[in-house]
């Protein structure tokens, strides 16, 4: 018991120094976590906060629990409360960079990085904003954050040129949509989200775990879940890193397979009752 203990200890103080480091990136002017430190002379973003960061909240909310400091939690629904209100369109898709001011806390830009265009779709930014909206709906009960992410969610389902299996393009906006690689990155975030979300008090909750259902089967396809020993023993083929950076083209991503087992997991234990 006493080794068990020592390993429950280094994972909390783990956890705790690393959301400690998050903390210092905050920004109260602005009311975000800043996102990428080394942008801010290489790219003139003062304070960047991308989409991705709603997927660092679960770290903060997980801290408050462990040590008590509601500054944790306060940080977290703060990045939460601005991130929805200036990352998103009226469709409920969202940019993936915002640039503000550090003077005033002002947006300076709303652009992308890792998506087609500014204003374009990037497919995994949906999937970051709605499994972390998720995640903030189960940690505050704020039923704002379950519309959020029920609204991208939705967003995505009903684009006309989602393919038929469900794993979305790289970019929904991509020019040569059917011809551009798919991301199942992207597609296992979604479903092991919306396994979440089927668990939560939602309409037609068996509708979204039916979805998730229908990625799964194709992620778990010989068209994406690559031959055992093959794909350098990842489990999915086909994802993408940043195709505007010529990084991480139709390849394996580690994060692709992580939710990829998170989902099938959540399926697992919905289905047993657990």
């Amino acid at each position: 018991s006493s080794v068990c203990l020592t390993k429950e200890n280094y994972y909390k103080d783990t956890l705790l120094k690393s959301a400690d480091e998050l903390a210092k990136l905050y920004n109260p002017r602005v009311g975000t976590l800043l996102s990428w430190p080394w942008k801010v002379k290489e790219s003139n973003w003062p304070h960047n906060t991308i989409i991705d960061n709603m997927m660092n909240l679960e770290l903060m909310f997980e801290a408050t629990r462990l040590s008590g400091d509601s500054s944790f939690y306060k940080i977290a629904v703060s990045h939460a409360d601005r991130t929805m209100e200036e990352h998103f369109r009226p469709d409920g898709s969202c940019y993936h960079v915002i640039d503000y001011s550090i003077k005033d806390g002002k947006v300076r830009h709303r652009q992308t990085a890792q998506g087609y265009a500014d204003e374009s779709i990037w497919s995994r930014g949906q999937a970051w904003a709605i499994y972390g909206y998720a995640v903030c709906y189960r940690e505050t009960k704020d039923r704002k954050y379950l519309d959020q992410a029920l609204k991208t969610f939705n967003m995505m389902k009903n684009l006309e040129n989602m393919p038929e299996d469900l794993i979305p393009y790289w970019d929904m906006s991509a020019p040569n949509i059917p011809n551009e690689p798919r991301d199942v990155s992207t597609a296992s975030c979604i479903a092991s989200a919306l396994y979440e979300i089927s668990t939560m008090d939602v309409p037609d909750a068996a509708g979204y775990k039916m979805y998730a259902d229908s990625i799964m089967v194709s992620l778990s396809s010989p068209a994406y879940r690559a031959a055992l020993g093959t794909n350098g023993n990842f489990l999915l083929m086909h994802s993408v890193g940043s195709i505007p950076h010529n990084s991480e083209i139709d390849v394996p991503l580690n994060y692709a397979d992580y939710y990829y087992l998170e989902a099938l997991k959540r399926k697992r234990d919905i289905e047993k009752g657990l």
